[in-house]
């Protein structure tokens, strides 16, 4: 990494990274105020739609993170300007919660079951049979279909839910309509964020904790990508896949001194 580029923007995952089932992670909270500190644009990124970033920034200062709200950006947010960018002011039925409906609303959009130009499947902790049976059959009249992320599980208490992926393969084998998903590891999602903090490609980094989403969208768009080994993917799976990560280190407690380390040279 020491031989391109100084990195001057960092993109970072939330769940595996900076927290695990809403506990802080050691050294991320650190890590964070580092980078606000040395006053570098930076961005945590999340799949998960269901919460605001204001949501988001309360659970994680509870943890013991704290970082501005606007420094959080979620697939909710990405598929709201996806979508504003794609149909602006168009409209929407919306399988989903106050993440994604308020990301929705705040670019315009309306929120109708009557011939909506699109059907946007989000992250929910109560699917309703009613609310699938309705989108499929929205999109078997021509509505667009939108996923805001291909997760198939997320985590709970009690064990694993499903997730969104799972329930956009249900509207697609009842439809035989593929979704287009816009958080990881679609490239989508690593490109919004780059714009968002005014960030180019070859001077930012992406941290996460998955091969399959964080690396391979982060490799995608370009940036040199950092695994950490406290979420899903274990040190010994990383020589499984065709590529690699251009650093892999424990845990973000090792990436702290990194920040000045990879910094720019001062002007």
């Amino acid at each position: 990494m020491t031989e391109r580029k100084p990195i001057d923007c960092w993109l970072t995952d939330m769940d595996g990274v900076l927290v695990h089932e809403e506990r802080a992670i050691p050294g991320a909270a650190d890590f964070v105020t580092k980078l606000i500190e040395s006053g570098r644009r930076f961005l945590v990124l999340t799949n998960n739609s269901i919460f605001t970033p204001r949501d988001l920034r309360a659970r994680l200062l509870a943890s013991g993170i704290d970082l501005p709200e606007s420094a959080i950006w979620t697939s909710a947010l990405a598929t709201a300007q996806f979508l504003d960018d794609q149909r602006a002011h168009g409209s929407a039925y919306v399988i989903g919660e106050a993440g994604l409906t308020t990301a929705l609303h705040e670019v315009g959009y309306v929120l109708t079951e009557r011939s909506p130009d699109y059907v946007v499947l989000g992250e929910t902790r109560t699917y309703s049979f009613e609310a699938i049976t309705k989108a499929i059959r929205l999109i078997e009249k021509g509505a667009r279909f939108i996923a805001t992320n291909p997760d198939p599980s997320g985590p709970s208490p009690e064990g694993s839910l499903p997730a969104t992926g799972s329930v956009a393969a249900l509207i697609t084998r009842a439809t035989g309509v593929e979704p287009y998903f816009i958080g990881k590891p679609n490239p989508l999602m690593m490109r919004s964020a780059l714009n968002r903090i005014d960030a180019h490609s070859e001077t930012t980094v992406m941290i996460g904790d998955r091969m399959d989403t964080d690396v391979i969208s982060g490799l995608e768009a370009g940036l040199r990508t950092i695994l950490v080994l406290t979420g899903s993917t274990r040190a010994e799976q990383v020589e499984r896949f065709p590529y690699r990560p251009t650093r892999v280190v424990d845990s973000v407690a090792d990436l702290v001194d990194l920040i000045d380390e990879l910094a720019p040279p001062p002007a």
